[in-house]
């Protein structure tokens, strides 16, 4: 039986919408599918994650432990165009 591997595993659970996301996993996916972040400054809790030629995605680092699904569904949408271009490292 094939072991799936972590980034296997993450992106199934992105692809699910997997409610139990955290923000942790969220920052994890869109790195690496190419996506850089700045830390907030100011003290803002959001982070905003670029990547050449798409649009920016700014997520809130939320007090509670998981993201909202809007936001989890704006990581699965990244995802799959990335998965699509084949920009995938795995």
């Amino acid at each position: 039986m094939m072991q799936l591997s972590q980034w296997d595993k993450l992106i199934d659970e992105v692809l699910k919408q997997n409610r139990n996301l955290r923000f942790d996993d969220l920052a994890k996916a869109l790195v690496r599918i190419g996506y850089s972040h700045n830390q907030p400054k100011g003290g803002s809790s959001h982070y905003t994650f670029r990547k050449e030629n798409c649009i920016p995605i700014t997520l809130p680092k939320p007090k509670s432990t998981h993201m909202d699904v809007a936001y989890i569904r704006i990581v699965r949408d990244a995802v799959v165009d990335s998965l699509s271009e084949g920009d995938d490292e795995a």
